[in-house]
């Protein structure tokens, strides 16, 4: 919550025929009457009115696969009702099957909406959620902005370690089946759907670092010439929320909302022994000892209603949105 007082300057003195006409925005009280002795050329008696606003940052948005704002007008009523005067800017762009476009073109147009808000908000930054695969690629814009002015991050179910299962498979190709699935996405056709950019197969590692042109770069598991902007990005941010939980249903596995992930015999390796914590490749372990990474579970709550349920909105997003 950013605390702005307002300075009403109507009823100032005139120093050498000068109105002081200009509005100062700083920590302060409530609303008073302040008076302060001003030497110009002599002594004035300066007096303002001051007026205490409590305003929350704007709210930058990123939806799911194959839905778009529309899924997530229940997100943006909430915050507005119980964050009143919030701006929320929901991301209308890539709805539909257009989600399924290849994640690197989503991400770069994405970051020309985004840096169109910051452009709005260069002093006080904004809050960004990302859902579901919205929250993958919205983390990829904000790697790929090295200015962003996004302060925390709320990463809501979102499959930053990949994804590997039927479940989540049959939504959008109900043919395929995890089993056999590599052999359309690790290929350069497979390579034009952001679900082929992360879909993540232990028993195909080779392929996957041979083929895929999006995740392995983004978690810095291949090195490349954007790495190290790669984790200098993500530093920038004050936090980084990661939400997810065992009832999900979609994200598998499910703790690849929080960057864990399968090992080649299927045993989910914790966020804090894989590689990507060890070496600290994108920075979540500088943002975990510097007390700016949360990681949250919550038991009983399926895919879609994370961003549905008043419950989970006020217990695990409202709190982050400052």
């Amino acid at each position: 919550m950013i605390m702005i007082m307002t300075v009403d300057l109507g009823h100032v003195l005139l120093v050498h025929g000068k109105k002081l006409q200009d509005l100062y925005k700083v920590p302060f009280f409530p609303e008073i009457i302040f008076c302060k002795m001003i030497k110009a050329l002599g002594v004035l008696v300066l007096c303002v009115k001051i007026s205490l606003t409590l305003a929350y940052r704007p709210v930058f948005i990123y939806h799911g696969i194959l839905t778009g704002a529309d899924s997530m007008k229940h997100l943006v009523k909430r915050i507005e009702t119980i964050h009143p005067d919030t701006v929320v800017y929901n991301f209308e762009r890539f709805g539909g099957w257009s989600s399924l476009e290849n994640a690197w073109h989503q991400v770069l147009e994405a970051q020309t909406n985004l840096k169109a808000v910051c452009d709005l908000h260069p002093e006080e930054g904004i809050n960004m959620i990302g859902y579901s695969q919205g929250g993958l690629l919205g983390r990829a814009v904000l790697q790929t902005y090295p200015d962003h002015c996004v302060k925390t991050f709320i990463s809501l179910s979102s499959p930053q370690a990949g994804q590997f299962g039927d479940d989540f498979l049959h939504l959008i190709f109900p043919s395929l089946v995890a089993k056999t699935a590599y052999q359309l996405f690790y290929t350069y056709v497979g390579q034009h759907t952001s679900v082929g950019n992360y879909w993540n197969d232990p028993n195909h590692q080779d392929l996957f670092e041979e083929y895929s042109i999006f995740l392995p770069y983004i978690n810095n598991h291949i090195i490349s010439t954007n790495s190290s902007q790669f984790r200098d990005t993500l530093l920038r941010l004050d936090r980084l929320v990661l939400i997810g939980g065992p009832d999900d249903g979609v994200i598998t596995p499910w703790e690849s909302s929080h960057f864990s992930f399968y090992n080649e015999s299927f045993a989910v390796v914790p966020l804090q022994e894989s590689l990507i914590y060890i070496e600290d490749l994108i920075g979540l372990k500088t943002l975990e000892e510097n007390g700016r990474l949360d990681i949250i579970e919550r038991k009983n709550v399926h895919h879609y209603e994370w961003h549905r349920r008043d419950d989970i909105i006020d217990s695990v997003i409202l709190p982050y949105l400052d």
